[in-house]
């Protein structure tokens, strides 16, 4: 049975669930989040995202509003939750699924530049190693304090040395001779959300060289000899990205996550969850991106016609919607495929299809970006005006293209990931 049409009544400006179209995923709870999350949003946020964007963070009284509303932290247990905090629009945590994640993805995904991590700091990447791989001591320790800021998480893991190899990390964590605690040295480069961060979720190097040396650190940003400076980037100015330097800091070993040397896979199924909330994004931003260059080639007359009475300009929309309605329907199979299997985001089997899909998504949105601006002409290139939201995109989108894994990286590791996936099917090659 289809429902009734929300949000933008526009062709493909909405994902076809919510523009009446039928479909078996989603049901009264998804669309109760739907709803409230984009009144919020609508209200709170979009008004002064981009002036919050330049001045690089939102003001800290709407980050604990934001922490506070339950509409960020929706991951987090019920046991390690903050006592009066409550579920995105009242749904109780433990009725949440993966629809859910979609959902509010694709929502706070309207708001451009890196307002979202600046209200939420970058928890959303580097809480989930605490919550699957920690102890109930380290989880009740560290995530009750999440809804009020008395905690906030960044995630350590690329170095200026590189940031996809993750075998290669540099940064070293030496144990003392009475076991007590770990002496860490060396950088963290491009690290979202530091400025605001009170613990850092870190790859550090424990053993020798290569996979089976690797573990995974939470270390206090206030620790001494831990420093951290902004990094000027072109977009994403409230994302807060930074340099972090450790000189001889030391981490209490009750704050290793997990098994020493066993880092490597905990920080390798973190990215499935990463990527996919990525794709997700893209995929959003590239909606509005084609929406907005809609309306306006509805509105803006050259030669005595609306701009979108021009073949060639249709046929623009037609061909985004063809990318941008496929990735979708992409998007919710493998939301459907994690909601089906047991381990659910920490699938190792499923690696290879969250990278693609991350890496389609980049793509969709760097040409549905650059389609948009075509339309908008010189207003597309100005910041400030009606078209500001695709000129700060066309900074913002590298970030999604590179951050997470390359696509460089993400094809190489889908191919060999599902080599061997058909090879335990039984697959022989010619």
């Amino acid at each position: 049975m289809s429902s009734k049409p929300f949000g933008s009544l526009a062709p493909w400006s909405e994902p076809a669930w919510s523009q009446g179209i039928p479909s078996p995923y989603y049901n009264d709870s998804h669309r109760k989040l739907r709803d409230s999350l984009r009144a919020y949003i609508n209200e709170h946020i979009l008004p002064y995202s981009l002036d919050w964007e330049a001045k690089g963070e939102a003001p800290r009284s709407e980050a604990l509003k934001w922490a506070q509303s339950g509409f960020c932290f929706a991951d987090v247990p019920h046991p390690y939750r903050c006592k009066d905090s409550v579920g995105p629009a009242g749904i109780p945590v433990d009725e949440l699924d993966v629809f859910h994640t979609l959902i509010s993805t694709d929502e706070t995904s309207r708001v451009e530049g890196g307002v979202m991590t600046s209200l939420g700091g970058a928890s959303v990447i580097g809480v989930p190693p605490v919550i699957h791989h920690g102890t109930d001591e380290q989880k009740r320790k560290w995530l009750p304090g999440l809804a009020s800021w008395e905690t906030s998480f960044c995630l350590g893991i690329t170095e200026p040395s590189g940031g996809s190899d993750v075998a290669n990390i540099q940064t070293t964590a030496i144990k003392s001779p009475d076991g007590k605690f770990y002496t860490v040295n060396g950088w963290k480069k491009w690290i979202t959300g530091a400025p605001w961060a009170t613990f850092m979720t870190t790859a550090v190097r424990t053993g020798g060289p290569g996979l089976g040396g690797i573990s995974v650190l939470v270390i206090p940003m206030d620790s001494p000899g831990l420093s951290w400076r902004r990094i000027p980037n072109s977009g994403q100015n409230a994302g807060g990205a930074s340099l972090v330097e450790l000189d001889e800091v030391k981490v209490p070993v009750e704050n290793l996550l997990g098994i020493e040397g066993q880092g490597f896979r905990t920080i390798m199924v973190n990215f499935n969850r990463e990527r996919y909330i990525m794709a997700v994004g893209c995929n959003r931003k590239a909606r509005t991106c084609l929406t907005i260059a809609f309306e306006y080639a509805h509105t803006r007359e050259t030669f005595g016609q609306p701009l979108i009475a021009n073949q060639i300009i249709a046929t623009k929309f037609s061909t985004l919607a063809r990318y941008i309605e496929s990735h979708w329907a992409w998007l919710e199979q493998i939301a459907y495929a994690v909601q089906q299997s047991a381990k659910g985001w920490q699938e190792p089997d499923a690696a290879g299809r969250f990278a693609l899909a991350k890496v389609q998504g980049g793509r969709i949105l760097e040409m549905a970006n650059r389609e948009a601006q075509q339309v908008w002409g010189g207003a597309g290139y100005q910041k400030g005006g009606p078209g500001a939201a695709v000129e700060q995109m066309s900074r913002d989108l590298r970030m999604y293209v590179v951050g997470g894994g390359s696509e460089e990286i993400l094809c190489d590791l889908a191919l060999r990931q599902e080599t061997q996936l058909a090879k335990k099917r039984g697959w022989e090659k010619l």
